[in-house]
């Protein structure tokens, strides 16, 4: 086979966390007897793309972004609620949303029965991570669970690469493919760790950045067209 071992980003990969986001977020504000309005997710999208940006490029840490997002949020709306305590009980919600994208657990099933290693290598808050994947129906799937909380390091940086390959008893970096659906963290970290790399492009998104993956593909189970 071309290829042995077989990396997946986790996020809008192999799962749904729009979903997932979407309901923790109304959960938690239903918690506090408030209304969960469009407007407050808009802006919530909005200022965490910006946090996880700035954490990718090592300008802040995890700790950090767990709660700023929440202190500007409701900076933003003028919300008297505490986002230290806000963020612990989003937190515990977003670690029960184990919702899978159409054809994830197909696709592990059937890479896991011909032979060839899994890993999760993700961006993300450790419990939540952890928890959400030992819910699913992929909870025995994985050889390894790399988290960048846990790691020291977030893709696109090589670290995290590295603790996945000591992981993972892995030297030669041929054969290893990363699978994931951002150009910035998950290509561009594999293109710079000397790996190669996949696109998960459902969306059909126009790639205007000159990070090139080796492959792109539009559909989980295209995967099988590439590794064979």
């Amino acid at each position: 086979m071309k290829y042995h071992t077989l990396l997946f980003d986790a996020d809008e990969t192999l799962f749904d966390f729009s979903r997932t986001e979407t309901a923790a977020l109304e959960d938690t504000f239903l918690a506090h007897e408030m209304e969960f309005l469009p407007m407050h997710f808009e802006r919530y999208k909005e200022i965490n793309h910006e946090l996880w940006s700035e954490l990718e490029a090592g300008l802040i840490s995890s700790q950090l972004l767990r709660t700023e997002r929440f202190s500007r949020l409701f900076q933003a709306f003028k919300l008297d609620l505490d986002p230290v305590a806000f963020s612990g009980e989003y937190l515990v919600n977003l670690g029960r949303g184990a919702y899978l994208l159409d054809g994830a657990e197909e696709l592990c099933a059937a890479l896991s029965a011909q032979g060839y290693r899994l890993a999760i290598i993700t961006n993300g808050i450790k419990e939540v991570q952890h928890e959400r994947i030992r819910r699913s129906p992929l909870s025995n799937t994985f050889e390894q669970v790399i988290v960048s909380e846990e790691a020291g390091s977030q893709k696109p940086e090589s670290g995290i690469f590295e603790v996945a390959f000591a992981k993972l008893g892995l030297q030669a970096k041929d054969g290893v493919l990363m699978i994931g659906d951002s150009l910035s963290s998950d290509i561009q970290g594999g293109n710079r760790y000397g790996i190669e790399t996949c696109w998960f492009n459902p969306r059909r998104a126009a790639n205007k950045t000159n990070i090139q993956p080796t492959y792109e593909i539009h559909a989980l189970h295209e995967l099988f067209d590439i590794i064979g």
